[in-house]
C-alpha cells in the first residue's frame, strides 16, 4: 500500500480499492488511537456556504490537535490575486488546504501549485469526502460493500452522482442511476468508473436509466440529492417540473429490497426529492451519514499528515 502522507484528495479515483478500505478502517478507530498533530494548522477555504462540511472539518481538526483557520470568499482568492500567489502564501502558513469551491478546475489548479495536501470539500463535479462518509455508513449498516446494489435517483449529472459512480467502481458495487435523459451522467465520468472497475477487477457494474423504478428495483441502498445544487438555485422551479416522478416516496422505496436503507447527503428539500415518510422512516440513515463526515475526514487528515496507519 502506498503511503498517504502528503497526498491530495480531489476525487475518489485517486484511491485504490485497498486504500479506500483502509481509510474506512481508520475512520472507525477508537478515540484513544487517534494520532495528534499539535502545532499543525489547516487552511479551510469556503467559497460556498457550508454546515456539515465546515463543522465536521473543524471538529476533526481539533480532535487531531490541528488548528483550523476558516476563510470565506472575501479572504482567499480575492482582490485579483492569482491562484498561484494565494497558494504560495498559504503553504508557508498551513500544513494542509481544504477547499470548497465551484469549478473542479479551481481545486485542480490549487493542487497543482500547493506543496501541502489539498482536500476537496466539494466542487461542482465531485464530493469525495461525502463519498467516503457514505461508503462508511453503508458498510456499518450492511456489513460489506462488494456486490451491494446502490440506486441513485434524481440529478444524475451532479457531483454526488459522479462520486457514487467512482465509489461503486472501487468498492465493487452495482450502481444504478435513475435520472431524466437531460440529467444523466457525462459519458466521460461513466467511462472512468468502468475503467476503474476493470483496472482493479472489482466486479462493479453500472446502469443508467430514465426509469426511477427500474433503478431502485431490488436496491440495498437508495440515495437522492437536491434537484438544484449550489450554483443552480435559479433553476429550482424548472427542475421541480422536470424531476416530477423522481421523488423518493414510500411507493418508490417499496420497490427496493425490504431491508434497504435510505441516504441523502443533506440538506434535504422535504416534499421534493424525498418524502417525509421516507427520510423520517426506520430505513433512513441520513444522520448516521452526516456524523460519518467527521469520522471519514478525520481519518483522511490523519493519514495525509503522516499519522500512523492504524
Amino acid at each position: 500500500m502506498q503511503t498517504f502522507k502528503g497526498r491530495d484528495l480531489l476525487t475518489l479515483a485517486e484511491l485504490t480499492p485497498g486504500e479506500l478500505a483502509h481509510v474506512l478502517d481508520v475512520a472507525e478507530t477508537p478515540a484513544e488511537s487517534w494520532p495528534r498533530f499539535d502545532g499543525a494548522s489547516a487552511g479551510m477555504i469556503f467559497m460556498k456556504p457550508s454546515l456539515r462540511t465546515r463543522v465536521s472539518f473543524e471538529v476533526g481538526c481539533v480532535q487531531l490537535g490541528v488548528h483550523p483557520i476558516v476563510m470565506g470568499p472575501f479572504d482567499a482568492f480575492s482582490r485579483e490575486e492569482t491562484v498561484h500567489d494565494t497558494v504560495k502564501v498559504l503553504e508557508r502558513y498551513v500544513d494542509l488546504i481544504v477547499l470548497r469551491t465551484f469549478a473542479h478546475s479551481h481545486i485542480e489548479e490549487v493542487a497543482g501549485h500547493a506543496s501541502v495536501p489539498v482536500i476537496n470539500a466539494l466542487t461542482d463535479d465531485y464530493h469525495p469526502c461525502q463519498g467516503l462518509a457514505d461508503l462508511l455508513t453503508i458498510r456499518q449498516h450492511k456489513g460489506a460493500l462488494k456486490g451491494l446494489r446502490l440506486a441513485y435517483v434524481g440529478d444524475g449529472a451532479n457531483n454526488m452522482s459522479n462520486t457514487y459512480l467512482l465509489a461503486g467502481a472501487l468498492a465493487g458495487m452495482q450502481v444504478a442511476i435513475g435520472a431524466p435523459a437531460a440529467y444523466q451522467p457525462a459519458p466521460a465520468v461513466l467511462a472512468q468508473a468502468q475503467e476503474l472497475a476493470a483496472r482493479y477487477g472489482t466486479g462493479a457494474t453500472f446502469a443508467v436509466t430514465a426509469d426511477a423504478a427500474e433503478a431502485v428495483a431490488g436496491a440495498d441502498v437508495v440515495v437522492t440529492d437536491t434537484w438544484a445544487s449550489m450554483g443552480h438555485e435559479e433553476e429550482h422551479a424548472k427542475r421541480v417540473v422536470e424531476f416530477a416522478g423522481y421523488s423518493v416516496t414510500p411507493e418508490l422505496m417499496a420497490k427496493a429490497d425490504a431491508q434497504a436503507i435510505f441516504m441523502h447527503c443533506l440538506p434535504a428539500h422535504r416534499g421534493e426529492e424525498v418524502a417525509n415518510e421516507v427520510i423520517d422512516s426506520a430505513a433512513s440513515v441520513v444522520f448516521d451519514e452526516a456524523e460519518n463526515r467527521l469520522h471519514a475526514q478525520r481519518a483522511w487528515m490523519s493519514l495525509v499528515l503522516g499519522g500512523e496507519e492504524l
